[in-house]
């Protein structure tokens, strides 16, 4: 089960081979986790059974930190926080 602090995190730092780091926002996160599910001949075996890439790329959130998109490849994404919780005082 997924920790609830991370979902209270907008934030998520992206990684792919040969790309630069990114930050996105927990929105645009989904969609490219999204994106890079749709390029897979078959989703994971625990994703099969959800419909559509958004509704797996947000289980892929909740749960794991890591696609393998073919064998040695892979993308991994971690929550940041960007900003203390309530604010700087």
């Amino acid at each position: 089960m997924s920790d609830p602090l991370l979902r209270q995190l907008d934030h998520y730092v992206v990684l792919e081979p040969g790309a630069a780091e990114q930050i996105l926002t927990a929105d645009e996160t989904l969609a490219w986790l999204s994106r890079k599910l749709d390029t897979l001949a078959q989703p994971p075996d625990d994703l099969r059974d959800l419909p559509g890439g958004e509704r797996r790329a947000q289980r892929l959130l909740e749960t794991a930190c890591e696609l393998e998109l073919e064998p040695g490849l892979a993308i991994q994404w971690f929550a940041v926080r960007l900003e203390p919780p309530g604010g700087v005082s």
